[in-house]
């Protein structure tokens, strides 16, 4: 069941996990504005706008912040766009200014490239929705914890760290038996005064 906008706002309320929202790390992940963040979280309403609208934003917003983190010049990510892509650096320059609606299959070779969730959704979602794909993600955190198991075999033995380098493939429990093996061979003894 999608929770609408407002209900996970309510549930984060419950929790006091609203007041650790940060509206600039949001609109980063959401490739919004803070303002409309900002707007949203204080139960505004939006102008509408197009979906054509919101996918050249999003894009231009994901250029330029790509740029920032990489500190390559727009021109460079323009060529690594276009090779990818297999288009023009004329028309991968307007698509990451914003200035043309990319197609559903340079839209998917987006989604690639910048890496993000919600597939070419992330791109079309209404600000509410994009907003509340990311609230939900810290709602989880407080409504469902899940703990490593790694962690919590960890726990068990009162290891505190360890540093794993694994090579291959083993499955989750494949893994969990040999480091429970190994812990179990190095923790002292329950009632060993030295554990």
């Amino acid at each position: 069941m999608e929770l609408s906008l407002h209900e996970t706002l309510r549930r984060l309320r419950d929790h006091a996990a609203e007041q650790e929202l940060n509206p600039q790390e949001l609109a980063d992940q959401t490739a919004m504005p803070v303002g409309t963040v900002l707007a949203l979280l204080r139960g505004e309403e939006l102008p509408p706008d197009t979906v054509d609208e919101r996918v050249c934003s999003r894009i231009k917003v994901l250029a330029d912040a790509h740029s920032v983190r990489t500190q390559k010049r727009f021109g460079d990510l323009v060529s690594e766009v276009a090779g990818k892509l297999s288009i023009s650096d004329v028309w991968a320059r307007k698509l990451l200014r914003g200035e043309k609606t990319p197609n559903v299959t340079l839209l998917h070779g987006l989604v690639d490239f910048f890496k993000v969730d919600g597939g070419e959704a992330f791109f079309t979602a209404s600000p509410a929705d994009a907003l509340n794909r990311a609230l939900r993600k810290i709602l989880e955190r407080y409504e469902e914890p899940q703990q490593d198991p790694i962690d919590a075999l960890m726990a068990k033995f009162g290891v505190k760290a360890m540093d794993l380098r694994h090579h291959g493939t083993m499955t989750k429990d494949q893994l969990e038996m040999l480091l429970e093996g190994v812990i179990k061979s190095v923790v002292p003894p329950e009632g060993d005064p030295r554990r």
